[in-house]
């Protein structure tokens, strides 16, 4: 591959293995067996769009897919004991072959499709250009691998950029034999829809607590037992989101916000002072737009309880009866669902011009305080 080695991967979180060094898909039961099963007919489709959230381990499976794939001798239908059984599982030995290739993004029966450098080569592309699409046809090439198998993961389409998303287009309608071709998409509503109607989605699904628990156990993650339920649920499920959260010390800071908005209509000045200097400062950007997310969520929350009557399941103790308080019926609910809308776009307006970020946060908590 020609993925320059020197420049940050852009499909890596911060603080987690890449999904390439994952070796287990978690959760994701009815994705993995809906696979197998188009495998296991042997008219499997060449092409695959992994849907969710971020954070819900389409990469991963991805991977496990582009492993499997490469690793498993084809079926043969008609030996003379009969078809094997088909797999139950994507597993691969982490020790075979194929996975270590993989791991050092050597294989040659893969080919890993995503942002390549800008034009001055010191940092990543915005985009996914047509240059790096067209670098496939002479991956497609090269002589087959073993088993004639290629596989091309796209992490993820949803960055292509126009020019790109038609090149792919033409190599879905036109695959090459033996090819598998595995988009990755956070939002596949903004793909081009002949690539949607040219390929067989995988949804994956939000992970349980236990599940939760066993993949960021799987990650490295540091992470007390007691805080594997809240960070599910702040996270909505979402492994990427939950890492984000630990790194970030994303618990603290959200209680720190809801103590906050607790204590309207009137607002907490020198609390407010306190966070707005825990966010604000040089080098604190990751935590600052953590802040903004957070806020955002609480207020959706917010607008959930009034609007349906009932709060959602709790992040924290005692949660439930500050949602309730400040959102008692639909038309708070309502008045809430306004402010999100307006609060957000005030921040991202202060962001474009470069406000001070201080004077961004402050902004936006007596926004939500004008929705009382």
């Amino acid at each position: 591959m020609s993925d320059p080695a020197d420049l940050p991967e852009p499909d890596r979180l911060e603080g987690a293995p890449h999904p390439r060094d994952t070796p287990r898909v978690l959760g994701q039961d009815a994705a993995e067996q809906a696979f197998l099963t188009a495998y296991a007919s042997g008219r499997m489709h060449h092409g695959w769009l992994l849907t969710g959230p971020r954070g819900m381990g389409k990469a991963t499976l991805a991977w496990a897919i582009a492993r499997f794939l490469l690793a498993t001798p084809p079926i043969e239908q008609d030996g003379l004991f009969g078809a094997p059984p088909p797999p139950e599982t994507l597993g691969i030995d982490p020790e075979h072959p194929v996975a270590r290739r993989l791991r050092a993004l050597s294989d040659p029966g893969l080919f890993l499709l995503r942002r390549g450098p800008n034009d001055k080569g010191d940092k990543r592309a915005d985009m996914i250009r047509v240059q790096e699409v067209r670098k496939l046809h002479g991956f497609f090439g090269l002589s087959a691998a073993d088993g004639g198998r290629r596989v091309v993961i796209v992490d993820s389409a949803d960055e292509l950029n126009p020019q790109a998303a038609n090149a792919l287009l033409k190599m879905l309608e036109e695959p090459p034999k033996n090819t598998t071709l595995l988009l990755i998409s956070h939002q596949p509503a903004r793909l081009l829809p002949t690539i949607r109607s040219r390929c067989r989605t995988l949804r994956l699904a939000p992970l349980g607590t236990d599940d939760m628990a066993a993949a960021l156990d799987q990650a490295g993650a540091d992470v007390t037992p007691e805080d594997v339920a809240p960070l599910t649920t702040l996270a909505e499920g979402s492994v990427g989101a939950a890492m984000r959260l630990l790194t970030l010390d994303g618990l603290t800071l959200y209680r720190d916000i809801l103590t906050l908005l607790s204590g309207l209509p009137a607002l907490d000045r020198p609390r407010l002072l306190a966070l707005t200097d825990s966010c604000a400062g040089r080098g604190r950007e990751d935590r600052r737009d953590l802040l903004l997310t957070l806020t955002d969520q609480i207020a959706a929350r917010l607008a959930r309880t009034g609007v349906s009557g009932h709060p959602p399941p709790e992040v924290l103790p005692g949660e439930a009866e500050i949602l309730r308080r400040l959102s008692p019926d639909q038309p708070a609910g309502r008045r809430w669902a306004d402010a999100i809308q307006k609060a957000g776009d005030r921040a991202r307006h202060a962001r474009a011009v470069n406000i001070d970020p201080a004077a961004l946060i402050t902004d936006l908590f007596l926004q939500l305080q004008k929705a009382l």
